[in-house]
C-alpha cells in the first residue's frame, strides 16, 4: 500500500520554456505510469540537455500538451485572498534566500542533469504530499530560483501543487482563478509497458514520446504507445518577490509560450 502511494505521488518539476517535462516535481501525481514517464524521459531525451536551445517546433508541441485553468473575473474579494496568500508565502520562504538553507530542509533539486534551465525547481515530497488533500500559502511543493552568471542562485518564488482530480472549484478557494493561472499537462503518448528502450524513438526527427511527443489518441495507438488524457496534477507558479502587482507575482512562464505561439505580444 505504501509502495504504490510513493508511486502515485512523486512530484516532478514542469520546466518552462522548450522541455516542461514531467512537471515539476512538484506535484503529487495520481497516475502511476508517471513514474515511468519521469524516469525514463529524464534518462534518456533530456541528459546533458541545454534548455537554452529552444526551438519553435519545441514551443508548438509544448503548447499541445499544455492546458489551463479557466479565468474568471476579478473581484475585490480576490485581490484581498491573493495578497494575503502571497504576503504569507514571503514570510515562510524568505530564509530559503541561501539555497543551501533550503537543500538542508528537504528541498531537492529536480533534473540537475539538464542545463541552462530558466528556473530551476527545488522539491519538497512531504509538501507534495501534503498539498494533494489541502492547501497551506506558507507551504509550497517546490522553491524556484535562477542562477546569475557566476552560478549563485538566486529565489525567485515557488510552485503550489494540487492533486489531478482537484476540481476548478476547489483550485478557485486556494488561489482566485481571477489572478491565477494554474496549468497541467495533458495528452502525452508513452511507450507500451515492457518497451523502455522505445523513449528515444523520434519520428521526422522529433520525439514520438513524452512532453514533445504525438498529442493524440490516434497518433499515440498509431506508435503503439499508451495515451495519458493527464499526466500529472495541477500546478502553479508564484513569483513570491516579483513586487505588489497581482500580474507579475501570478504570472506563469507558460502562458508566455502559448501567447507567442498565437502571436500575442510578450
Amino acid at each position: 500500500m505504501l509502495r504504490t502511494l510513493k508511486l502515485r505521488l512523486i512530484p516532478f518539476a514542469t520546466l518552462a520554456f522548450a522541455i516542461p517535462a514531467f512537471a515539476y516535481a512538484q506535484q503529487s501525481h495520481s497516475h502511476s505510469d508517471t513514474a515511468a514517464v519521469a524516469s525514463h524521459a529524464a534518462q534518456t531525451d533530456m541528459d546533458g540537455m541545454d534548455m537554452s536551445a529552444s526551438d519553435d517546433w519545441k514551443m508548438a508541441a509544448m503548447a499541445k500538451h499544455m492546458a489551463y485553468s479557466t479565468p474568471r473575473p476579478l473581484s475585490a474579494a480576490d485581490s484581498i485572498q491573493s495578497a494575503h496568500i502571497i504576503n504569507e508565502l514571503r514570510q515562510a520562504i524568505a530564509k530559503y534566500q541561501d539555497v543551501a538553507v533550503a537543500e538542508a530542509d528537504g528541498y531537492k533539486m529536480f533534473a540537475p542533469q539538464i542545463k541552462n534551465q530558466p528556473q530551476y525547481h527545488f522539491t519538497k515530497k512531504w509538501n507534495a504530499i501534503r498539498n494533494q488533500f489541502g492547501f497551506d500559502p506558507a507551504r509550497p511543493t517546490s522553491l524556484l530560483y535562477k542562477k546569475d552568471a557566476q552560478g549563485q542562485f538566486h529565489l525567485i518564488g515557488a510552485m503550489y501543487t494540487a492533486s489531478k482530480g482537484t476540481s476548478e472549484e476547489d483550485l478557485n478557494k486556494r488561489v482566485p482563478l481571477s489572478v491565477a493561472h494554474w496549468h497541467r499537462h495533458v495528452n502525452w503518448c508513452i511507450p507500451a509497458h515492457q518497451a523502455k528502450e522505445r523513449w528515444t524513438e523520434t519520428q521526422n526527427g522529433r520525439p514520438v514520446f513524452g512532453p514533445l511527443g504525438v498529442a493524440t489518441r490516434e497518433e499515440c495507438d498509431a506508435a503503439n504507445g499508451r495515451f495519458i488524457p493527464q499526466a500529472f496534477g495541477w500546478m502553479l507558479h508564484a513569483n513570491t518577490f516579483a513586487g505588489n502587482d497581482l500580474h507579475s507575482i501570478w504570472h506563469d512562464d507558460h502562458m508566455d509560450h502559448d501567447h507567442m505561439m498565437i502571436g500575442d505580444p510578450k
